[in-house]
């Protein structure tokens, strides 16, 4: 078999078995039942796939630390408040400013726009803030990283659950712990409204569009200059700038990009859950989102989608049915009032701690970080280097 033969051999058969996992995930919904409780986890584990593949470029390619990435999620969710409810009743006048959406969101006061112009709102609004955030730790590095983003993350949850005492002109920055209810659900013109409450299957299929567009920019950017360039500042920061790489500009890219994942994210769930609750703005879940990358695989793409799913799982399956158990039953019966929701984020980090002992690359890590964590410190990128040639 020729060279160019065997390449496309190994390209198949990468390729093949992700695309026969992504065809049977999109005919899920087509085996379940349209309001079938499966449907909505898998939904909100697609979504927190977005959430995650936006934080690995900041952590897993770029190696910047992000314990605030729940802000931009926040961003996220109150662009779709702000673009698809009655939050701003007055503006563009008694009719209220409507664009792209069904007859029904059209007759509503206050701002009315189409899905995916929430989402394009939703990309810049958490972009901006992605590079704003990226300029203090510019000349920082590794806990210090931490730091920062953990206060930016948290000073945008107290802006929200107390938003309702900030104001933007007339209006509040968010209805506070209130939330801002409702959301309009996914409409188009002429077809009409799709309600999350009636049937689950088109917003399945609207997330699982989200998941395959920042797939394949995460592949793209991934193997870009620009990707190299993050890969390069993880590894070496010093080396990266002597051999040319703008730390400035590569840094800010990076935290814009990752934002922008999250702030996607964020608006559909903003949109398929109705309203937006600030009290989740908060740091726990920003650990829950790291906890899927480090899961998954630091800078390994479908890994941090395996890590995505199963965290997702085990918060929204598994926890509550240990609550519903014998165990749960235990501490009934020894006078404790006890469920293990109360600490499930106890529950990630103990998940964490046994990765790092027993796996510390990852369910399914990148080529190179797993040469390096079993065969040595620059054997990674010398086999790397080698199989390409």
């Amino acid at each position: 078999m020729s060279k160019l033969g065997e390449l496309r051999h190994k390209q198949w058969a990468t390729w093949l078995p992700s695309a026969v996992v992504l065809l049977a995930v999109f005919l899920f919904p087509l085996f379940r039942e349209p309001l079938d409780a499966q449907m909505s986890d898998a939904i909100l584990a697609l979504a927190y796939v977005v959430m995650a593949l936006g934080l690995n470029i900041v952590v897993g390619f770029a190696g910047l630390l992000d314990l605030g990435y729940v802000a931009f999620y926040a961003f996220g969710a109150l662009a779709a408040g702000w673009l698809a409810s009655d939050h701003f009743t007055g503006a563009g006048g008694d009719s209220g400013i409507h664009f792209g959406v069904s007859d029904f969101a059209a007759s509503l006061p206050g701002i009315h726009l189409n899905f995916l112009l929430i989402v394009i709102g939703a990309i810049i609004v958490c972009a901006i803030a992605g590079a704003i955030i990226g300029l203090p730790t510019l000349r920082l590095r590794g806990d210090y990283i931490a730091i920062v983003t953990l206060a930016f993350g948290e000073i945008i949850g107290r802006f929200a659950q107390n938003g309702d005492e900030i104001k933007i002109g007339d209006y509040a920055f968010s209805n506070g712990r209130e939330s801002i209810s409702p959301i309009d659900q996914l409409n188009f013109p002429i077809v009409g409204e799709f309600d999350s409450a009636t049937n689950l299957r088109l917003y399945f299929w609207a997330v699982f569009a989200l998941v395959l567009v920042v797939l394949f920019v995460n592949l793209r950017l991934r193997d870009s200059r620009l990707g190299r360039a993050w890969i390069a500042l993880r590894e070496d920061e010093v080396a990266a700038a002597s051999m040319g790489v703008p730390l400035v500009k590569t840094k800010l890219m990076a935290y814009a990009v990752g934002a922008a994942f999250g702030g996607i994210s964020g608006a559909f769930l903003g949109v398929f859950l109705n309203s937006i609750n600030a009290n989740v703005f908060q740091f726990g879940f920003s650990i829950f989102i790291l906890a899927m990358v480090i899961l998954g695989g630091l800078g390994s793409i479908w890994g941090v989608v395996i890590g995505a799913v199963l965290l997702s799982y085990v918060n929204s399956n598994l926890i509550p049915s240990l609550d519903r158990g014998f165990v749960s039953d235990f501490f009934t019966d020894l006078g404790l009032e006890f469920t293990f929701s109360q600490v499930s984020f106890g529950i990630f980090g103990f998940i964490l701690v046994l990765m790092m002992v027993l796996r510390p690359q990852g369910i399914l890590p990148e080529r190179r970080r797993q040469m390096e964590l079993t065969e040595g410190i620059g054997v990674g990128d010398e086999t790397i280097a080698e199989t390409r040639a």
